[in-house]
């Protein structure tokens, strides 16, 4: 039974086809707010394509196919009239690789609060663009290089210049694809670090192949294996004593 009174997102036979191949089948799960979800399993397997289908970016693959139900807040959100724009304002995302764009870090921050109109004034969008390198775990790195290129930076501070672009426009949820597979260990602790500190505001979904990161930074973990969710539960249940064999395999090693 679903206890809907903090439940964020609540996914129901979500079915997704590229052309003829299906990439998942019937996926069902809710997801609570403010907590990490950790979709794990082997790559190829469906997760990242799920990740999409909260904020619609398979509408951009024309061959993409979405069926089923994906509610968020309770509001449907796989219907023709669901204002894509305003969803996704309300949905930020951060990829794999980190992709500033080629502008100066404050721009970078600047740039979705000044499109979305969040900001009357200079001064206003200057408090936005400081709050959220703050909250990114940023801003003392960059106080004094604020109008240099964002591609200035090292790898790991482009990937929370990136996570403090996505909460500059006042996310509710944070999608996460693989958000530490290029970074290196240093970057990819601190990271971590800050996942486990937005979560105190913010509904956050991570993709990841670690499932050392899974089991460290989430509370619920999913396991998803040939576009199937075989399980879903509290994270430490699932990497001590998961329900499913294919869970157990996976997880210890046998297959991947």
């Amino acid at each position: 039974m679903v206890d809907n009174n903090n439940t964020k997102i609540l996914a129901k036979d979500v079915d997704v086809f590229y052309s003829e191949k299906q990439a998942l089948n019937k996926i069902s799960m809710d997801i609570k707010e403010k907590e990490v979800t950790a979709l794990i399993g082997p790559s190829g397997c469906g997760k990242s394509t799920f990740l999409r289908c909260i904020n619609r970016m398979n509408d951009l693959i024309e061959i993409c196919k979405v069926s089923g139900s994906i509610k968020v807040d309770n509001e449907e959100i796989i219907s023709s009239s669901t204002d894509v724009v305003s969803l996704r304002s309300k949905i930020g995302m951060v990829f794999q690789k980190p992709n500033p764009f080629p502008k100066s870090i404050f721009d970078n921050v600047a740039y979705g609060p000044s499109i979305h109109g969040l900001a009357d004034t200079k001064s206003d969008l200057e408090n936005i663009v400081i709050t959220s390198l703050k909250k990114a775990g940023l801003y003392n790195e960059v106080k004094d290089r604020l109008n240099e290129p964002g591609t200035s930076l090292s790898g790991g501070q482009q990937q929370r210049l990136c996570i403090a672009r996505a909460i500059a426009v006042n996310p509710e949820i944070i999608l996460m694809d693989e958000p530490c597979s290029a970074l290196d260990p240093i970057a990819t602790a601190i990271i971590e670090e800050l996942i486990d500190e937005l979560r105190l505001n913010y509904t956050i979904i991570i993709v990841t192949h670690s499932m050392q990161q899974a089991a460290r930074v989430s509370q619920k973990t999913c396991f998803f294996h040939l576009g199937e969710l075989i399980e879903t539960g509290d994270t430490n249940k699932i990497f001590t004593n998961p329900d499913n064999t294919k869970t157990q395999d996976y997880i210890t090693g046998r297959f991947g």
